[in-house]
């Protein structure tokens, strides 16, 4: 029970709770909506949000603050001469005064996440490059000298390579002993993505390393409105006795293509695994009954290269080397490579903004005691 004179603890810590409890309530539902709901609405800098779990911890301070008031005041006069001495303490005016400075808070956070929403449609002409990635699906990519084998690997450059392209267009053309369109070029990325994930050893019935007819593929796949910056990435071990991949990368050259390549491997050579299910039953074997050990080309793979104008990389287990290739994308001639239309989002901070203002403005001019005057009265006396 609490003394006249001072503040009803309990009371006030109800109130204040439940009101904290429909807050976060009625926000959460809010959030749910905006985000889920209604893709047109986003936040510019979401992590600013974090911020918000203040607000409990506010919450907790200025309950913790009442108690200790309470106690000095107990301390100071006992229960019929402390309502004498402290006139006016208003239970309501002080949690009216701390409910506006703690939601301003919250407004203010929500503003200074930045939301904003798309209320125009802005026309985008996009700048880039055509590039074809050839990549082996012998069966020798399933060596494990990387890890965890050179098709995953291979796998992992391709998806770099795809999350850096900005405006470009990509194509993919699959290879062994013969070579076949994957994917005709598009600047769809999201289905580069999906096509990777159907991407492996098997693909192509005539096993062998064709770089040759997998550079002849991936030129067919340049089509007429192509940009003027055209580039071939093959992706191999460079094992290859099917055919001439100098020749071929010497004619796309002189066509205005360049002609890249990736190294996978090693030069000592590995095994290849065969399994069933997860479990490796044994390695694949020649006609003699000898292990065959597949190993890295790369001097038939810097030829080509050479052949290409381009550029020879190699891939490892810290790095797939795509870097370097996309930086020399960046460095060839840009040109228009389709109009997208995307949402234009406009800021809309400010009414958040407002409301934070006249929240925490009328709950610094407000006064915790219905006898006291307002602060604002002391400017006109």
């Amino acid at each position: 029970m609490s003394i006249r004179g001072t503040y009803r603890v309990g009371t006030v810590a109800a109130i204040v709770l439940l009101l904290e409890v429909l807050a976060w309530s009625f926000g959460t539902f809010v959030w749910y909506t905006l985000i889920y709901r209604e893709t047109q609405f986003k936040l510019s800098r979401p992590e600013v949000l974090y911020a918000l779990a203040l607000g409990p911890l506010l919450t907790a301070l200025y309950l913790i603050s009442l108690a200790m008031k309470n106690r000095g005041m107990k301390r100071f006069s006992g229960g019929p001469l402390l309502a004498w001495m402290i006139p006016g303490v208003s239970n309501s005016l002080s949690a009216l005064r701390f409910l506006l400075l703690r939601h301003g808070f919250s407004f203010a956070v929500l503003a200074l996440a930045g939301p904003q929403s798309a209320d125009r449609q802005e026309l985008v002409k996009a700048q880039g490059v055509d590039v074809v990635v050839a990549m082996d699906v012998s069966n020798s990519m399933l060596a494990e000298d990387l890890r965890p084998n050179r098709m995953e690997v291979a796998r992992r450059a391709l998806v770099q390579l795809i999350e850096k392209m900005q405006g470009d267009r990509l194509g993919i053309v699959v290879f062994a002993g013969t070579a076949y369109t994957q994917l005709p070029i598009t600047a769809d990325r999201s289905a580069a993505k999906l096509f990777l994930g159907n991407i492996g050893p098997g693909m192509v019935s005539t096993q062998g390393t064709a770089i040759g007819t997998a550079i002849e593929q991936s030129r067919k796949s340049f089509q007429k409105d192509a940009a003027k910056g055209r580039a071939i990435i093959v992706i191999s071990d460079g094992e290859s006795f099917e055919d001439d991949g100098e020749a071929a990368a010497k004619a796309a050259a002189a066509e205005g293509i360049i002609v890249h390549t990736i190294g996978l491997g090693s030069p000592q050579g590995a095994p290849i695994p065969e399994r069933s299910g997860n479990q490796v039953m044994g390695f694949k074997k020649d006609k003699e009954g000898q292990t065959v050990m597949t190993k890295l080309n790369e001097d038939m793979l810097r030829r080509v290269a050479r052949a290409g104008n381009g550029e020879y990389v190699l891939a490892t287990n810290s790095g797939t080397g795509i870097e370097a290739l996309v930086q020399r994308l960046r460095g060839m001639d840009q040109s228009e490579t389709g109009t997208y239309r995307f949402a234009g989002h406009e800021d809309r901070y400010q009414l958040f903004l407002a409301i934070a203002c006249m929240l925490i403005f009328a709950g610094l001019f407000m006064g915790e005691r219905g006898s006291e005057r307002p602060i604002w009265n002391t400017f006109t006396t």
